[in-house]
């Protein structure tokens, strides 16, 4: 798989849809990148992030030893902050129909995954950042493991998908939004 971005099938006029396919443990990469809809980010921007979270670290907490990847939700959260965008994180105790979807750009889920190595499959999970956006009025399921995007549908459908993620465990939302929304918080609906 190549970290190279495919563009999913549109009709007429629509927006083509953005989705980069996981190389090495970039996930959270991929997962900016397609809720964002364009490469914004790279590995380099997000070891520089990891440097500048943990400067005086020897082994920086933030990313994989191996310098494969694997980093954590701070470096997500500080790459949308440069884009003045803002997370927040999904209380699962709430219900899913309270989100104000309206006002919500994406969200970034953070998932358990099997480990396999071609056809091997091994007896353990490791964590996964994806992504879900609305795009041309559906949602797609933007996981860069998949081979190309995958349709969610409407709001109803979202919001059981994002259910179903929670209901399984082990599973962490993060909204994400503009700043003044996060300031605001229109992200919920009080309804």
């Amino acid at each position: 798989m190549s970290g190279n971005p495919e563009w999913g099938e549109v009709e007429d006029g629509e927006t083509p849809v953005y989705h980069e396919r996981q190389r090495l443990e970039l996930c959270a990469i991929h997962a900016l990148n397609n809720v964002l809809q364009e490469k914004h980010f790279s590995q380099e921007a997000a070891d520089d992030i990891c440097k500048r979270l943990a400067p005086d670290s020897r082994w920086n907490p933030h990313r994989s030893v191996l310098g494969t990847g694997n980093y954590d939700v701070n470096v997500i959260m500080t790459a949308l902050q440069s884009l003045d965008f803002a997370t927040v994180w999904w209380d699962k105790r709430r219900s899913v129909e309270q989100l104000a979807l309206c006002n919500i750009h994406g969200f970034i889920v953070n998932i358990p995954s099997r480990v396999s190595f071609g056809l091997l499959s091994l007896p353990f999970r490791r964590r996964h950042w994806i992504a879900v956006r609305k795009i041309n009025g559906l949602y797609y399921n933007l996981d860069s493991k998949l081979k190309a995007p995958a349709v969610i549908g409407e709001d109803r459908d979202v919001r059981h998908y994002l259910q179903e993620l929670i209901s399984q465990g082990l599973c962490e939302v993060l909204l994400v939004v503009q700043k003044d929304v996060e300031a605001s918080g229109t992200w919920l609906s009080l309804e």
